[in-house]
C-alpha cells in the first residue's frame, strides 16, 4: 500500500508545488447598459509580451468568477470576451497577490450590431448560442502531435483508448472538417491523421441531421458534431506522410496519405496494406496500425482483437470543392480488400427446462476473401438565403469468397452419451451491389420557425450468391445419417423508398406546430435453389425441400403531426404518427403458392422534456410507443430444412410488437472548475415480442417455430464523472463511469415457458497525467460481472466476471525520441488470465522529416480471444485464432508544405492571432473602468 501511495504522490505533487504559488482572481462581467450579469463570459489572463495565454475561466449564471492564477512578476492582461459585446483588457503589473476585480462591465459592439466584421483576439474557449468553440492554438500540445491529441486537451472532451470520443458526457459521432467530412463522417481519419497545428478552432455542438441543421430545429440526438475549422495561413498547401515496416514472421506494414488544401478546395489520398489486422486507415503515432495499441475500436474481453489474421488492401480518394458560388461538394472513392483466415472453437451448454441438458462442441476453419468498391458524394446548394438542397448519393460493390470447414458433435449430459455429430465443407461466392441516395430540400419564411421541407431516401441493393457445400450429419439415438453434396443458389433483391413532407407553424413565440406525411414503400424477393449433385459434380437435380422463394411488400402511408411550447428553460415536444400499411407476403414452396396479405393501423407517440437549467446543466426525458412488425421469413407457414440440426417453420398467426421505451438524462459540465458528470436511467417494455420456441428430438435435433411472449423488459443505467486539473506544464484527468442493467427476457423450450434474470454491472477509474512534453502516464481498471437466473429449479444460475487493468505510458525525453508502452491484465472466469504488453520505440531524424520506429507486439506471447456469451436457452464459450507476438521495423517520411509560411515549428511557439500588440493601451478598453496594478 506504501508504495501505490508514493506513486500517488508522486503524480500529484507537482500540482501541490504549483499550488503554493497561486493566487485567486474573482469578479462579476455585468452588461453596462442594463447591469445585467454576462452568463458564460470568457475570462482570461495573458502575457503582455507575446500574449501566452496562463488561465481562462467562464463566468456563473451570476456572472460571478474565481479562479487561480500562477504568481508571474511580469506584466499581463486580464482580458474578457463575450458574444456581441467588445472586449475588455486590462494590463496588470504581475500577479502577486489574491484580487478582487469588483464588477467588470462590458459594452455591447457597435461593429456586431451593424454587422460589420471585425478581425480580433481569440479567447481559449467562447460559447455562442449551442455551440461551444475552442482556439486551438491556445492548448499546448507536442510539435507533429495529431488532432486526436489536441482533443485530449480540451476540457470535457475524452478520448477512451478504444477511441471513442464523449464531449461533457455526449458520444462524438461526427466529425467534421470545414463542415464537410474527412472522407467517412465518423472522423477516424481526420483524428489520427491530421496534424494538430494546422487546426484553429475546435466547435462543438449537437448532432443534427440536415433537416434539423436546415430547418434550425432542436437536435433529436444525444449525440454530439465536431467541426475542425483550418487554419487560414494553413489552408494553402500540402502535407502528407508515407511508412513502411516489416517484421518477424512475415508480418508487413505499409502506408501513405497525401492532402492537398487550397482554401475551399480539399484533395486527399490515401492506401495501406498489412497483414496485421489493420482494416482501416487510423494510424496512431505511437504504434502506427498495431491493433491492440492505442488506435483499439473494440470492446470484448480481449480488446480489439479481430477473430482471425487479416491481409488488407486499402486505397481512398476524398475531393471537396465549392465549385461555384454557394454549391459545395465532397465526394470519396474506397477500396477494400481482406484476406482473413480463422480457426473457431465453441463449447456450448444447451438449456432444457427439465434439466436434461446437452454439450455441443464445434470446430469451423474459414478461409475468406472480400473485396468492395464503395463512393459517396454529397451536394450542397444554397439556392437563396431562404432555400436550400442536399443530395448525398452512395454506391456499394462488394465480392466475398470462402471455403469453411465446421464439424460439431453433441453429448447428453445425463448419461455421456453422443447424441449426434455433424461435418461439412463448402465453397462459397457472392457478389453484391448497393445503392441509396438522400435528398433533403428546405424552404424558411420570413416569420421566424415557419419552415417547410421535403425528405427523399431510397436504398436499393442486390445479391447473388453459389455455393457448394458438401455434409455428413449423424443422428446416433435414432441411427439416421443425411448425406449432402449440393450446389444452392440464392438471389435477393431488396428496394426501399420513402418520400416525407412537413410544415412547421409558429403559433406563439413559444409555441410552434407541425403536419407532414410520409410515404413508404419496401419490396423484398428472395430467390433459393438448392440442387443435388448427380454424380461427377453435375449438379442438375433440383431438391424440392431446400428450394423456395419468397417476396414481402410493404406499402405505407404515415400522417404525423407534433407540437413544440417552448418557454425559459423548458422545452416540451410531442409527436404522434400512425401508419397506414398494407403488408403483402408470398412463397412458392413445393408447388404450392401461400398469400398473407394483411393491413395494419401501427401507432407511434414520442414525448420529449428537456429543461436547460443554465449552459453547462440540462435534462433531458423521452418517451416512445412504437409497432415493429414481423419478417416474412418469422411469417410465412414454410419449412427451412438447410440446417440438418434444426428444421424451422414461420407462424402465420404473429402478432406486431409493441416496445415502450423511456429515458432520463442529466448531463452537467463546469469549464469553470473543469470537471462534470452525468447518470442516465432506461427502461424498456415488450409486448408480443418475437421469440423462437424448440421442441428437441431425443438426438437432439430440433423443429423451431416463432411465438408472440409479452412481459419482457430491461433496465439499464449509470453515470461518469470527470475532472481535469492543469498547471503550467502538468496536466491530470481523471475520472469514474459506472453502468448497470437489469433484464428480464423469456425462454420457450420444449413447451415450457420460463423467465431468465440477467443483471450486470461494469464500473471503470481512469487516470490521465501529461507532463509538458516529457512524459504521459494513463493507468485505467474495468470490471465487468454478468449473471443470469432462471425462474425454473432445473436451471441453475450462470455468471462471468472480467478484471481488465491497462496502463499507457509514453516518454518523449530526450528529444527526438519517442518510446510507448501499453500494459494490459485481463482476468476472467472462463480461462483464468493473460497478457498483453506491446512497445514501440522511434527516433526522428533529419529535421524531423523521418521517423524510424522499432515496434513489439504481445512481448510477452500471451494474446487470446475467448467471450461467453449467456442467453435463456444456453451458455457459449467462443475462442478465435488471435494475432501473436511479432517485431518490426518501420521508417516515415513526411512532407510539409503551407503557402506563405515556413515549416511549422509545433503549437508550442505559436502565439495569438488577430491582435496589434504594438498598439495596445496601458489602461482596459472596452469596459468602463481604469486599469490598476495587481497589489
Amino acid at each position: 500500500m506504501c508504495k501505490y501511495l508514493s506513486f500517488l504522490f508522486l503524480l500529484c505533487f507537482p500540482f501541490l508545488a504549483s499550488a503554493q504559488g497561486s493566487y485567486i482572481l474573482k469578479g462579476k462581467v455585468l452588461n453596462i447598459n442594463n447591469q445585467l450579469p454576462l452568463e458564460s463570459a470568457t475570462v482570461y489572463i495573458t502575457t503582455v509580451k507575446d500574449s501566452t495565454v496562463l488561465e481562462y475561466t467562464l463566468t456563473d449564471k451570476n456572472g460571478d468568477f474565481n479562479f487561480a492564477a500562477k504568481k508571474n512578476d511580469k506584466p499581463v492582461f486580464l482580458k474578457v470576451t463575450y458574444m456581441g459585446f467588445d472586449t475588455f483588457i486590462e494590463e496588470q503589473k504581475g500577479i502577486t497577490s489574491n484580487k478582487d476585480f469588483n464588477n467588470i462591465y462590458l459594452s455591447e459592439s457597435v461593429n456586431t450590431l451593424n454587422e460589420v466584421t471585425v478581425k480580433g483576439e481569440d479567447p481559449p474557449i467562447r460559447i455562442k448560442n449551442d455551440t461551444i468553440e475552442f482556439k486551438a492554438s491556445l492548448f499546448k500540445t507536442r510539435p507533429d502531435a495529431n488532432v486526436e491529441a489536441l482533443l485530449k486537451q480540451l476540457p470535457g472532451i475524452e478520448v477512451d483508448s478504444d477511441g471513442k470520443i464523449t464531449a461533457n458526457g455526449k458520444e462524438v459521432t461526427q466529425v467534421l472538417v470545414n463542415g464537410k467530412p474527412f472522407f467517412d463522417r465518423d472522423g477516424a481519419m481526420a483524428l489520427k491523421n491530421l496534424p494538430a497545428e494546422i487546426i484553429n478552432k475546435v466547435q462543438i455542438s449537437d448532432f443534427k441531421t440536415k433537416k434539423e441543421e436546415y430547418s434550425k430545429d432542436q437536435a433529436a440526438s444525444d449525440n454530439s458534431s465536431i467541426n475542425l475549422t483550418i487554419d487560414e495561413d494553413k489552408n494553402k498547401g500540402y502535407f502528407g506522410k508515407f511508412m513502411g515496416g516489416y517484421g518477424t514472421d512475415d508480418r508487413y506494414e505499409s502506408s501513405f496519405i497525401l492532402n492537398y488544401f487550397n482554401n475551399k478546395r480539399k484533395i486527399s489520398l490515401l492506401g495501406s496494406s498489412n497483414n496485421i489486422n489493420a482494416q482501416g486507415f487510423s494510424q496512431d503515432e505511437v504504434f502506427d496500425n498495431m491493433g491492440g495499441g492505442r488506435n483499439s475500436r473494440g470492446s470484448t474481453v480481449n480488446r480489439s482483437q479481430a477473430n482471425g489474421i487479416t491481409t488488407s488492401n486499402l486505397l481512398g480518394f476524398n475531393y471537396s470543392d465549392e465549385l461555384i458560388k454557394n454549391f459545395n461538394s465532397n465526394a470519396s472513392y474506397n477500396y477494400a480488400d481482406a484476406h482473413t483466415e480463422n480457426k473457431h472453437y465453441s463449447e456450448s451448454t444447451e438449456l432444457r427446462p427439465d434439466g436434461n441438458s446437452y454439450f455441443t462442441v464445434s470446430d469451423s476453419k474459414t478461409d475468406s476473401r472480400n473485396s468492395s468498391h464503395k463512393a459517396n458524394v454529397e451536394l450542397e446548394y444554397k439556392i437563396s438565403p431562404t432555400v436550400r438542397l442536399f443530395v448525398a448519393p452512395r454506391f456499394n460493390t462488394s465480392i466475398t469468397e470462402s471455403n469453411p470447414e465446421s464439424s460439431s458433435s453433441s453429448t447428453n449430459l445425463t448419461d455421456d452419451s453422443l447424441a449426434n455429430d455433424a461435418s461439412s465443407k463448402s465453397a462459397n461466392r457472392s457478389e453484391s451491389n448497393s445503392f441509396s441516395n438522400s435528398i433533403n430540400f428546405n424552404k424558411s419564411f420570413e416569420k421566424k420557425a415557419r419552415n417547410l421541407s421535403f425528405v427523399f431516401n431510397n436504398n436499393n441493393s442486390n445479391s447473388n450468391s453459389n455455393n457448394f457445400i458438401e455434409s455428413e450429419t449423424n443422428f446416433y439415438t435414432t441411427n439416421r445419417q443425411i448425406l449432402r453434396d449440393q450446389n444452392i443458389k440464392n438471389r435477393s433483391v431488396s428496394d426501399s423508398y420513402s418520400a416525407e413532407i412537413e410544415y412547421t407553424e409558429p403559433v406563439t413565440d413559444s409555441i410552434r406546430f407541425k403536419i407532414g406525411v410520409e410515404y413508404n414503400y419496401q419490396n423484398n424477393i428472395n430467390d433459393n435453389k438448392t440442387f443435388d449433385d448427380i454424380g461427377n459434380d453435375v449438379y442438375t437435380n433440383i431438391n424440392e425441400d431446400q428450394t423456395t422463394f419468397l417476396t414481402s411488400k410493404q406499402n405505407s402511408i404515415v400522417p404525423k403531426t407534433g407540437i413544440r411550447f417552448q418557454k425559459n428553460k423548458f422545452t416540451f415536444d410531442i409527436n404522434s404518427s400512425a401508419s397506414i400499411l398494407q403488408y403483402d407476403n408470398h412463397s412458392f414452396y413445393k408447388g404450392n403458392a401461400i398469400d398473407l396479405n394483411q393491413k395494419y393501423i401501427l401507432p407511434s407517440n414520442a414525448l420529449q422534456i428537456r429543461y436547460r437549467a443554465d449552459r453547462s446543466k440540462n435534462l433531458t426525458f423521452r418517451y416512445n410507443y412504437d409497432q415493429s412488425l414481423p419478417s416474412a421469413s418469422q411469417l410465412l407457414p414454410i419449412q427451412n430444412v438447410s440446417n440438418t440440426l434444426n428444421t424451422v417453420t414461420g407462424n402465420p398467426d404473429l402478432n406486431p410488437t409493441e416496445t415502450h421505451s423511456a429515458r432520463l438524462n442529466y448531463r452537467n459540465f463546469d469549464f469553470r472548475t473543469r470537471s462534470g458528470y452525468n447518470f442516465y436511467l432506461n427502461a424498456n417494455y415488450n409486448k408480443n415480442d418475437v421469440i423462437s420456441t424448440s421442441i428437441y428430438n431425443t438426438d437432439n435435433s430440433r423443429t423451431t417455430t416463432y411465438t408472440n411472449i409479452s412481459g419482457t423488459y430491461s433496465f439499464s443505467g449509470g453515470g461518469s464523472w470527470n475532472k481535469s486539473i492543469k498547471q503550467e506544464s502538468n496536466l491530470l484527468r481523471y475520472g469514474i463511469a459506472l453502468n448497470a442493467n437489469y433484464n428480464f427476457d423469456k425462454g420457450f423450450t420444449n413447451g415450457v415457458l420460463y423467465g431468465a434474470t440477467s443483471k450486470g454491472i461494469t464500473p471503470r477509474i481512469y487516470l490521465n497525467y501529461d507532463y509538458g512534453e516529457f512524459f504521459t502516464v494513463a493507468p485505467s481498471y474495468n470490471f465487468s460481472y454478468n449473471e443470469t437466473d432462471y425462474d425454473i429449479s432445473s436451471l441453475k444460475s450462470r455468471s462471468n466476471v472480467v478484471h481488465r487493468i491497462n496502463l499507457q505510458t509514453t516518454s518523449y525525453w530526450p528529444t527526438n525520441w519517442i518510446w510507448g508502452n501499453d500494459f494490459g491484465y485481463t482476468y476472467n472466469s472462463i480461462n483464468q488470465s493473460f497478457y498483453l504488453w506491446n512497445t514501440s520505440l522511434s527516433y526522428t531524424f533529419l529535421n524531423k522529416t523521418f521517423v524510424a520506429k522499432v515496434k513489439v507486439y504481445d512481448i510477452l506471447n500471451q494474446n487470446q480471444s475467448i467471450t461467453r456469451s449467456i442467453s435463456s436457452t444456453a451458455v457459449t464459450d467462443n475462442y478465435n485464432t488471435v494475432l501473436q507476438r511479432y517485431a518490426m521495423f518501420s521508417l516515415t517520411y513526411k512532407i510539409q508544405n503551407f503557402s506563405g509560411t515556413q515549416k511549422a515549428p509545433g503549437r508550442n511557439n505559436r502565439n495569438m492571432e488577430g491582435m496589434d500588440r504594438g498598439n495596445r493601451p496601458p489602461g482596459g478598453f472596452g469596459g468602463g473602468r481604469p486599469g490598476g496594478p495587481m497589489d
